[in-house]
C-alpha cells in the first residue's frame, strides 16, 4: 500500500510541477548571462529584427551583407529584436522553419557567433516554448532565446525585455490569431514582476552603458507608431535610470529618434525581410534623426566612453551613422 501512495504522490508532484512551469508566471529574478569583451576592452555586434521568412523578401540579401559587415567589424555576437519566424512562430522544436529561416540563411563565418534572441508578437502566435527550448541549441549552438534577461559584458549591460504581453490588443482584439500565453498568465502579475525586475536591475547596474532591447517600439513614426503601453509603463523606468539606448524591431524599417526629455536614443532595426510599408506617421515631441522605409540592419561598436552606430541597407550601403560619447551626443 505504501508503494501505491508513494507512486501517487510522485505523479501528483509531477503534475503540479508541470502546471507551474506552463501556467504560472516566472518568479525568479531576470536571468543573468555574461559575454566577454575583446582584448582591447571593446565590443561590437549587429542588430536584426523581423527576419524569419525562409530567405524570401530579401532576407538572404540582408543576411549576406550582415556577414560582410560582421567580418569587417569582427563582431562578438548578434542581437535579434524578435519576430524570428513568420507568420506564426514555430510549430514545435522539429519545425523545419528553424533551419530554413535561420540556420541555412545566416551561414557567413562572421555570423557563427552567439545570437541573443527575444520574442516578437508573431513568435507568440506559434509554440513559444519551442523557441525557448534549449534543445534548439543542439540543432544550432548559436541560438539562445529567453523571454527577458540581462547580458553583462563589462562596459555594457543589456536588458532584454518581453514586450508582447504589454500590448492590450493581443488580449482584447486578437483578430483571428491565437497567442500562446503559457508562462505569461496571470498577465497582471507577470507584467508587474517584469517591471519590478527591470527597475531593480537597472538601478543596481554600474555599467558604463545601459542598453534595453525589446520587440515593440517605444518611439516610432513607422507603421506601428509608438506603443502606448510601453510609453506609459516602461519608458519612465528607462528615463529614471539613465538608459542610453532602446533598441526594437516590430516596425519593418530602420529608424533613429532621440528624446527631448532624456538622453535615450531610440533605434529601430526591423528590416530583416519584408518591409516597405509606405506608412509614415507625423513626428511627435521627440526628434527624428533618420528614417528608412526598407530592409537592412544596424551595427554597434562600443568602447568605454564612446559608441558608434551605423545603419545599412541590403546592399551594405551606409544610410546613417552617429556617435555617442558619455555626456555628449553628436551626429556625423
Amino acid at each position: 500500500m505504501a508503494g501505491f501512495w508513494d507512486y501517487a504522490m510522485s505523479i501528483s508532484f509531477l503534475l503540479v510541477a508541470f502546471f507551474c512551469a506552463c501556467f504560472l508566471p516566472i518568479t525568479a529574478e531576470l536571468q543573468r548571462l555574461e559575454h566577454p569583451v575583446k582584448a582591447d576592452g571593446s565590443l561590437s555586434f549587429l542588430v536584426i529584427g523581423d527576419w524569419g521568412r525562409r530567405g524570401h523578401y530579401n532576407q538572404s540579401d540582408v543576411a549576406y551583407q550582415m556577414g560582410r559587415i560582421g567580418e569587417k567589424l569582427s563582431i562578438d555576437f548578434v542581437v535579434s529584436t524578435g519576430d524570428n519566424f513568420y507568420e506564426d512562430g514555430l510549430t514545435s522544436i522539429d519545425d523545419p522553419a528553424f533551419e530554413k529561416s535561420f540556420a541555412k540563411i545566416y551561414t557567413a563565418k562572421s555570423l557563427q557567433k552567439q545570437w541573443y534572441n527575444i520574442l516578437g508578437n508573431h513568435d507568440y502566435r506559434g509554440d513559444v516554448e519551442a523557441q525557448l527550448n534549449p534543445i534548439l541549441r543542439r540543432v544550432d549552438s548559436r541560438w539562445l532565446c529567453l523571454r527577458s534577461f540581462v547580458l553583462n559584458s563589462e562596459i555594457v549591460e543589456f536588458f532584454f525585455i518581453d514586450t508582447t504581453p504589454f500590448v492590450d490588443k493581443y488580449f482584447l482584439r486578437p483578430k483571428h490569431h491565437t497567442y500562446d500565453w503559457r508562462g505569461v498568465l496571470p498577465r497582471k502579475e507577470y507584467l508587474s514582476k517584469l517591471l519590478k525586475d527591470l527597475d531593480s536591475a537597472l538601478r543596481d547596474s554600474t555599467a558604463n552603458w545601459k542598453i534595453v532591447v525589446g520587440h515593440h517600439t517605444i518611439r516610432s513614426i513607422g507603421h506601428h507608431r509608438d506603443t502606448r503601453e510601453l510609453v506609459m509603463q516602461v519608458l519612465p523606468i528607462l528615463e529614471e535610470h539613465s538608459v542610453d539606448i532602446y533598441i526594437n524591431g516590430h516596425d519593418h524599417c530602420l529608424e533613429h529618434m532621440s528624446s527631448k526629455s532624456s538622453n535615450i536614443q531610440f533605434l529601430t532595426s526591423g528590416g530583416g525581410s519584408k518591409a516597405w510599408k509606405g506608412d509614415i506617421g507625423k513626428l511627435g515631441q521627440d526628434l527624428l534623426k533618420f528614417y528608412y522605409d526598407g530592409q537592412g540592419f544596424l551595427s554597434v561598436e562600443l568602447k568605454q566612453t564612446e559608441a558608434k552606430i551605423v545603419f545599412y541597407d541590403i546592399f551594405g550601403k551606409v544610410l546613417h551613422n552617429f556617435n555617442i560619447s558619455k555626456g555628449l551626443f553628436s551626429t556625423m
